[in-house]
């Protein structure tokens, strides 16, 4: 059901699924920048000590785990985007009288 606005109803399972994923992606990518964060710092606080092993362990730790967690979440908010942009446009066809899918 679509909206006067052009966008789905809050009761459409699409649109709340999307939601549940964006809110999950959006949490992964904060634990991810987080984790650079604590990485970029604990590098700052090494040089400043000379380099101790708690705060480089500390440094690689965090850098690995960025490298681990952010993929996942950058790709999948890129195509959350490319499916709500999709529908827009899906849905300005169908009020223009178009084809529900034109190929491209």
């Amino acid at each position: 059901m679509v909206n006067p606005a052009g966008f789905d109803a809050p009761d459409d399972p699409v649109v709340r699924r999307r939601a549940r994923i964006a809110r999950g992606v959006g949490l992964a990518k904060r634990v991810g920048y987080g984790l650079l964060l604590l990485a970029v710092v604990s590098f700052v606080v090494a040089a400043a000590t000379g380099f101790s092993g708690a705060a480089v362990t500390i440094t690689v730790v965090a850098l690995i785990a960025a490298c681990i967690v952010l993929p996942v979440p950058i790709v999948m908010g890129y195509g959350l985007r490319a499916a709500e942009r999709e529908d827009r446009e899906a849905s300005v066809r169908r009020a223009s009288g178009e084809p529900p899918h034109v190929q491209r």
